[in-house]
């Protein structure tokens, strides 16, 4: 072998080496998770939840730890198992439907097609730490009844939840934690006698 060619050889082996020790472990996936709340009656026949629409900040593979400080603080090897907004409207439609046992909760974005009694949307501001851990959740949430007189009804909520361990996992325990009070709030404006009309 001619030493050109040993050469080219030496170098596609070492920039392969190279490659080999900089590739990163996989990324450890994270999924979030509906927390139980207070089961209520009277609640809408159908309720329909539209997709969640997300901040830009937020929509990538890693979580973002926190976003005080006007800078991004993510974790490179703690991934989303799914896309967040998809995983949201999952995890969201699961507590509302524990909250509301007697309502059917679809997803828009589900194959179930119907007919609904109130449509539910929701506008996820911010969903990260704050300086001192805890987990903010700032949204915008819109509630319109098909058959009712009033008019749609908006808000605004800051919601916050304390991670219950350090580290990533505690920290998205604490979102779990943070829908869990906003499906709470939900639940209470849909069973909400004034809105109802009962």
């Amino acid at each position: 072998m001619s030493a050109m060619p040993r050469r080219r050889l030496l170098l596609a082996s070492a920039g392969l080496a190279l490659l080999a020790a900089c590739s990163s472990p996989n990324p450890t996936l994270y999924t979030l998770a509906a927390v139980p709340g207070t089961p209520r009656t009277g609640g809408p026949p159908v309720v329909a939840l539209r997709e969640i629409s997300l901040a830009r900040y937020l929509e990538r593979p890693q979580i973002v730890r926190s976003s005080a400080s006007y800078q991004l603080e993510m974790e490179q090897n703690d991934w989303w198992g799914e896309p967040l907004g998809a995983m949201l409207g999952r995890v969201m439609v699961e507590a509302l439907s524990q909250r509301l046992p007697g309502s059917i909760v679809l997803s828009e974005l589900g194959a179930i097609g119907n007919k609904s009694d109130a449509t539910v949307e929701i506008n996820v501001l911010r969903l990260d730490a704050d300086r001192d851990g805890t987990v903010v959740l700032r949204a915008q949430v819109g509630i319109t009844r098909s058959a009712a007189r009033q008019a749609p009804m908006a808000e605004a909520v800051a919601l916050k939840a304390p991670p219950p361990a350090p580290g990533v996992a505690g920290e998205v325990a604490a979102m779990s934690d943070a829908l869990g009070q906003l499906a709470d709030l939900i639940g209470a404006r849909l069973t909400d006698a004034k809105l109802t009309g009962s």
